[in-house]
């Protein structure tokens, strides 16, 4: 392993969409320069203003060429930019040695690299966002805790659920909190999760839609992506048996008949007519300032030990935006502001690092989240 890069203090946010909020004010705080990259300074210095961030971030307009200009050794990259233009803003960090974060899952081009940046000294940080992030450091402390009461011989079962909705429930059953294109398009793709003991695809996430209740309210929950490797990735003792591990999307009860319309196109899987789908749901459920959303996360844990006894654990955040900051902006981009901190002051090592590692690090992300004011509930019976 390289000796990691230091960190020079200078952070370069690139993008300014529905995910950017209050963890770029934070960053602001702690980091001794941030510039803001838009598609035009005029547009950086709009959102600046916006996020009540003028004179605290310098505005510029986003090209590859144009950062690769600026950036130098130790810099950090925060990219807020969909998940395919990671990849080519990670290569140019690995060449000018600066360090990469993102909200979004690892992809294969990414981890493709991983090797390189590794060898350059800099940190490749991902999954540190909401979904995935926060409920990575929910799981891995629930399984912390669980293996401490009950040990390494059991049988479990780990549901995460998390979804961002309107907080007051309309006719469509939801708020677009990203692009509907890339909703659609999360849709369309086969889960892998287990159920029953035993590994499960939908090839229709939504097909499986189910009830779930969350303290007391019932929504409508699906799986979705690949769960699977999570198991070890959430470091689930060898000895324990899973019953249920899943990983999934939570909406409010009532969305599955709301979306049927929506979902007979997916079906006939016409591509074209579906990026015009898209289109026509941007066009027709706009997200706008007054419109207030909501988001819950919701993860649990449930583990009967090799001798009867058990133990259960959850956690649940729910919030609602306001006038200031959506709730999807602030619950991702504060933890991946945070974890920004932490390369800032050279806490991670070089190469590959998501939200949370290990329990400890979780518990200490946790603590440091609820003492910015993310609130959230941990109930543990046993």
């Amino acid at each position: 392993m390289s000796d990691v890069v230091r960190a020079s203090g200078t952070v370069h946010w690139i993008g300014a969409g529905l995910s950017t909020g209050s963890g770029l004010a934070l960053l602001c705080d702690t980091a001794e320069r941030v510039r803001l990259w838009h598609r035009t300074e005029e547009r950086a210095a709009q959102a600046l203003d916006h996020l009540g961030l003028t004179g605290r971030a310098e505005p510029r307009a986003f090209g590859l060429a144009a950062l690769t200009a600026e950036l130098a050794p130790g810099d950090v990259v925060v990219s807020m930019l969909p998940a395919p233009e990671h990849a080519a803003l990670l290569a140019v960090c690995v060449r000018r040695r600066a360090h990469f974060a993102c909200s979004s899952y690892v992809s294969d081009v990414v981890l493709e690299q991983v090797p390189a940046a590794e060898k350059a000294g800099i940190v490749v940080l991902a999954e540190a966002g909401l979904d995935p992030g926060i409920d990575h450091l929910f799981a891995h402390s629930l399984v912390a805790r669980a293996r401490e009461a009950i040990g390494d011989e059991a049988s479990y079962s780990l549901t995460s659920y998390c979804g961002g909705v309107p907080a007051v429930p309309n006719d469509f059953r939801y708020r677009f909190s990203w692009a509907p294109a890339g909703v659609l398009g999360a849709l369309r793709s086969p889960a892998r999760y287990l159920e029953d003991g035993e590994e499960t695809t939908a090839g229709r996430p939504w097909e499986v839609t189910r009830p779930h209740v969350v303290d007391g309210e019932t929504f409508e929950v699906y799986p979705n992506r690949d769960s699977v490797p999570f198991i070890e990735q959430y470091g689930l003792p060898t000895g324990w048996r899973p019953r249920t591990f899943v990983r999934g999307t939570l909406r409010l009860e009532g969305w599955l008949r709301a979306w049927d319309a929506v979902f007979e196109e997916l079906k006939a899987g016409d591509d074209t007519r579906i990026a015009a789908l898209a289109r026509e749901l941007a066009a027709t459920y706009p997200t706008t300032d007054a419109d207030h959303d909501r988001v819950v996360l919701a993860v649990s844990l449930d583990v009967s030990g090799a001798k009867g006894e058990t133990w259960s654990g959850s956690y649940l955040l729910d919030l609602v935006g306001d006038e200031e900051e959506s709730a999807m902006a602030r619950c991702v981009s504060r933890p991946l502001s945070l974890a920004v901190r932490h390369i800032l002051s050279d806490d991670l090592p070089s190469g590959l690092n998501r939200a949370a590692e290990t329990a400890e690090r979780s518990r200490e992300w946790l603590s440091e989240l609820a003492g910015e004011g993310l609130e959230f509930t941990l109930r543990v019976d046993q």
